[in-house]
């Protein structure tokens, strides 16, 4: 099926890794093994949430701020434009933050669905509302993560999963993908080749 979109993954994916989750965990005063940070704190009183928030907005503001694009991201994203490919960003991240990346960075997203806007990954609500937003089937859009949410989100909905290799630590992660990159770039080549199976 050709592919007809592209959905990224903000941080680790279009940015190299930045935000630090277990000094987030400890800054807000959760175990090192509480697990997701956004589930955990579904979990905490108000008062508590309202310092998880600040917390996590100092650490947020700290990533904008030190941004630096991935390997292959700016070059990857001119061509999505030169080919006509709607771009779509899938975050557990805020939209504000997304806009203020594409900003820094100079370049802009077609669609951004963020923590604030539904189930966040793995869930594939996100996925789904992407899709039908650019008026396609999941199956006609790549999404591209670094994290084992992101691919699980893309297999729930049935999109094709491409996994961003940034850590030797989550080798696993390939185990959940159909593709797995160490370049942005290499998404051209996958739609490229997919365009000539069809």
């Amino acid at each position: 099926m050709q592919i007809k979109a592209v959905i990224f993954d903000l941080d680790g994916t279009i940015t190299e890794p930045y935000l630090d989750f277990d000094r987030l965990r400890k800054g807000i005063g959760l175990a090192a093994d509480a697990g997701p940070l956004l589930e955990a704190m579904e979990n905490m009183s108000p008062a508590q949430r309202k310092l998880a928030e600040q917390v996590l907005y100092k650490h947020e503001q700290e990533a904008i701020e030190h941004s630096t694009l991935n390997k292959g991201a700016s070059e990857t994203l001119k061509k999505l434009r030169q080919m006509n490919l709607p771009i779509g960003i899938l975050t557990r991240n805020t939209r504000s933050n997304a806009s203020a990346v594409a900003e820094k960075h100079n370049f802009t997203f077609d669609a951004i669905f963020d923590r604030n806007d539904g189930p966040v990954k793995p869930d594939p609500f996100g996925v789904n509302m992407l899709c039908k937003h650019f008026n396609i089937l999941p199956q006609e859009a790549i999404v591209v993560g670094d994290y084992l949410f992101d691919l699980q989100s893309a297999k729930a909905a049935g999109a094709v999963a491409v996994w961003m290799r940034n850590s030797d630590k989550t080798s696993k992660f390939s185990d959940f993908a159909d593709f797995t990159i160490d370049s942005l770039t290499e998404i051209i080549d996958i739609i490229v080749k997919n365009e000539k199976q069809n």
